[in-house]
């Protein structure tokens, strides 16, 4: 991965988002997320990120000291070549959506824009679940799964739930992880699909997901990656696309992963 360029900021970021870059940028940036690993996540983030800016933020302009706030703005220098009556560099927009993206980090946001991640991020199309999900585990703490594990025939119970929605037979056997706690099942949405998320609790390592979406991509064989400072595994059969993610090691991840998956394609 090159470093030779100028990481974008949050607000250039929205601005691209929002189509409010000159093309010549916005296809600096488009190079930049095509390149840098981390550049693109961020944009990805962004991208999800469905904030409604100013009724999020209208507490906070009304109490400002307004005058100070609009003299600061309007002191903001034009782009060279703008004319005269143009809006500042700098948008009302593009400051709300900096703002708004610091203090969002790491939160999972249900995505509003989705033709920019498509177009930037081809290669895999079901990447956009899956960093959904991280996002969300992320925020997930032993003490967020804390209490005693459900008997067998709570699992079964939990499990059916899913069943019904995602056209699939779960039981506690096929989905149990050996040495790591079923926690609980939970029928989540996701981009108006059914998400199952069944969450487990590892002694050593902390809060794990295995978390299953229908999917109409085809097979794919599983693959790895990393996100949130979580390990990743995903695979796709026919009809659904799964992914384990948690803390665990890598080689203990994809060990795991095999295992549930040989159990749930039988």
């Amino acid at each position: 991965m090159s470093t030779k360029h100028t990481i974008p900021s949050d607000e250039d970021l929205t601005a691209f988002i929002d189509g409010e870059l000159p093309a010549e940028d916005a296809a600096r940036i488009e190079a930049i997320v095509k390149e840098d690993e981390r550049v693109a996540e961020r944009l990805e983030f962004l991208t999800r990120a469905n904030l409604p800016f100013e009724q999020a933020f209208a507490p906070l302009l009304s109490e400002a000291p307004r005058q100070k706030l609009e003299a600061m703005l309007a002191a903001i220098p034009a782009r060279e070549g703008a004319t005269t009556g143009s809006a500042p560099a700098v948008s009302r927009r593009r400051i709300l959506g900096a703002l708004a993206a610091s203090l969002v980090a790491g939160i999972a946001i249900d995505r509003a824009a989705i033709g920019i991640g498509r177009r930037l991020f081809p290669k895999d199309e079901n990447s956009e679940w899956r960093a959904v999900v991280a996002d969300y585990i992320s925020l997930y703490t032993a003490e967020t799964l804390a209490g005693p594990v459900p008997g067998r025939e709570d699992q079964a119970v939990q499990l059916a739930s899913l069943d019904e929605k995602l056209g699939l037979s779960l039981s506690p056997e096929a989905v149990s992880l050996a040495g790591i706690d079923f926690k609980r099942a939970l029928l989540l949405q996701y981009d108006g699909k059914a998400l199952a998320q069944i969450a487990y609790l590892d002694p050593e390592t902390g809060p794990m997901a295995l978390c299953i979406v229908k999917s109409d991509a085809g097979p794919k064989a599983p693959d790895f990656e990393s996100r949130k400072g979580m390990n990743v595994a995903y695979w796709s059969n026919a009809t659904h696309a799964f992914m384990l993610i948690g803390r665990i090691p890598a080689d203990r991840v994809q060990e795991v992963a095999e295992n549930v998956r040989s159990r749930l394609s039988s």
